[in-house]
C-alpha cells in the first residue's frame, strides 16, 4: 500500500525503527476477569478485594476494583458497581446501591478523633451516586453516623461524622453536611448546599440550592439562599406536602402558622417570634403546627446561634438538655 511505503520511507529517513506487527494472541487473559460465585448467589469480581471477615448477605454483587473491609456487613441484594470502598465498622441494609467512587467508612475528618472504634449504620434501599463520602461517628458525638432508608444521595455528597439522616431524603449534587447535623425524614436539598455543624433540618423541609444553612430549618418550610451569609424561610413546602399525602386542612393550618410567624407582615409588626409561638400553642393547634412551634422553641429558647443541638455538645458550657424531647405529629 502507498501509505505503508511512505511510512517506511519516512522511518528510514528519520532513523526510526518501525514497530513490529503483533499478531492477535488467543491465549491472553481478558482484562475483565469473570466473577466468582459464593454461597447465597453473591457475586464478587476477581479484581476486587473483599476481606474474609466481611459479612455478605445473599445476592450481593461486588463489581471490579472495589474494597470491602473486615468489619463491613452488607445485607441482601446490595450492589457495588465498581471502584467502591467500604471500610470501618459499617453496616449496610438490604438493596443499597453504590456507584463508582463512593467511599464509605474512612476515618472522620475531626482533629479530636483518636482512632476509637466508631460506626456507620445505613438502612435499606439507599442509592449512593458517584463520589459520595460518609464518615463514621466520633466518641464526642455518640460514636455513630446513621442514614435511614430510601434515601437518594447524588454525586459528590458528603455526610460528615455523627450525622443523623432520616428516611426518604434527597440530597442533590455536592450537598455538604458538617459534623453532628440532624436531618429528619422527607427532606429535599438543592445542589451545592452547605450545612453548618449541629444544625437540625426539620421533616418535610425543602432547602434551596446553593444555600448556606447556619441555623435550624423549621419543618414543613422552604428555606432559600438570601443576601448575606444566611438563608431565609420563604414559604411552606406546599408541593412537597401534597405529594406526601397531607390533607388540605393540614396544609392550610401550616400556611396560617407560616403567615403568623415568618411572613413579611409578621416581621414588620416587630413582635418577638417567641410571643407568636406561645400564642399559637395556647390555641391548641393540630399535631403538625404543634410540632412546628415546639421545634422553633427548642432553637430559640434552648439553642445557641439558632441551633438546638449546639446546646447539647459534650464539650460546651452551654449544654442544657431539654426535657420532653418527643416528636409529636406526622412521622
Amino acid at each position: 500500500m502507498p501509505q505503508d511505503m511512505a511510512k517506511t520511507a519516512m522511518a528510514r529517513i528519520m532513523g526510526w525503527k518501525p514497530m513490529p506487527r503483533i499478531s492477535p494472541r488467543t491465549d491472553r487473559e481478558p482484562l475483565m476477569r469473570p466473577t466468582s460465585l459464593r454461597a447465597g448467589g453473591t457475586r464478587i469480581h476477581e479484581l476486587s478485594l473483599v476481606d474474609a471477615g466481611a459479612k455478605m448477605g445473599s445476592d450481593v454483587e461486588v463489581g471490579p476494583f472495589c474494597v470491602v473491609g473486615p468489619d463491613v456487613s452488607l445485607d441482601d441484594g446490595c450492589r457495588l458497581i465498581s471502584h467502591v470502598s467500604i471500610t470501618g465498622c459499617t453496616t449496610v441494609g438490604a438493596k443499597c446501591e453504590f456507584y463508582p467512587g463512593s467511599v464509605i467508612g474512612m476515618p472522620p475528618q475531626d482533629l479530636k478523633y483518636m482512632g476509637e472504634r466508631t460506626s456507620i449504620d445505613i438502612g435499606s434501599h439507599n442509592i449512593f451516586r458517584e463520589h459520595v463520602t460518609v464518615h463514621p461517628g466520633t466518641e464526642n458525638g455518640g460514636g455513630r453516623t446513621r442514614i435511614g432508608s430510601n434515601n437518594l444521595l447524588l454525586a459528590n455528597v458528603h455526610i460528615a461524622h455523627d450525622c443523623q439522616v432520616g428516611d426518604k431524603c434527597v440530597l442533590a449534587n455536592s450537598v455538604q453536611l458538617a459534623g453532628h447535623v440532624q436531618v429528619e425524614s422527607n427532606v429535599v436539598f438543592g445542589g451545592g448546599t452547605g450545612v453548618h455543624h449541629f444544625v437540625t433540618i426539620g421533616r418535610y423541609a425543602f432547602v434551596g440550592g446553593m444555600s448556606r444553612i447556619t441555623q435550624d430549618v423549621p419543618p414543613f418550610m422552604i428555606s432559600v439562599a438570601a443576601r448575606g451569609p444566611r438563608s431565609e424561610i420563604r414559604m411552606i413546602n406546599g408541593v412537597g406536602l401534597q405529594r406526601a399525602g397531607f390533607k388540605e386542612p393540614e396544609i392550610l393550618a401550616l400556611k396560617e402558622a407560616y403567615l403568623r410567624l415568618f411572613s413579611r407582615r409578621a416581621r414588620a409588626s416587630g413582635a418577638p417570634i417567641i410571643n407568636s409561638i406561645y400564642r399559637i400553642l395556647s390555641e391548641g393547634p393540630d399535631a403538625n403546627v404543634d410540632y412546628l412551634c415546639r421545634f422553633l422553641l427548642r432553637a430559640y429558647e434552648h439553642g445557641r446561634h439558632g441551633r438546638y443541638l449546639e446546646s447539647l455538645r459534650h464539650d460546651s458550657k452551654w449544654r442544657r438538655p431539654l426535657e420532653g424531647d418527643g416528636q409529636p405529629g406526622r412521622t
